[in-house]
């Protein structure tokens, strides 16, 4: 069962530049920042008082998330939406038709994560989040 929307992840060239400017805009705070060689990514997440979360991602160099923003920009790049049974969302989704981008949990952030494919999600790519 989906818990609520977990964060959103932004997509962009230069985490720390991203972090200053929505802190000084929003008064939001970078909490840790952590490389994922897997992924090929830099990732740190913005908080803001109320709770909410943006992922800043910023991609290592020579990987499929750099060609990603080399072609699209920056700008938003998913959205997170945290579950309680990430294997039980996963199974449920593929009986439904869903195309998995994941068949399976990996390791990401904040706990286990799996993607679902854009094309079936009216072209938004959906991140789903067991957190640890």
């Amino acid at each position: 069962m989906v818990k609520n929307v977990a964060h959103i992840g932004l997509l962009v060239k230069s985490l720390d530049e991203t972090a200053r400017l929505y802190g000084d805009l929003f008064g939001a705070t970078l909490d840790e920042v952590k490389t994922i060689a897997e992924q090929g990514v830099k990732v740190g997440m913005l908080s803001f008082a109320a709770g909410a979360q943006l992922e800043l991602l910023e991609p290592l160099p020579d990987t499929k998330v750099a060609a990603a923003l080399e072609k699209r920009g920056e700008g938003v790049q998913h959205v997170c939406l945290e579950v309680d049974d990430i294997d039980q969302e996963l199974a449920s989704l593929a009986d439904k038709g869903v195309e998995l981008i994941d068949k399976k949990p990996r390791r990401g952030v904040e706990g286990l994560v799996a993607f679902i494919h854009p094309k079936s999600a009216k072209g938004v790519l959906v991140e789903l989040c067991q957190k640890d």
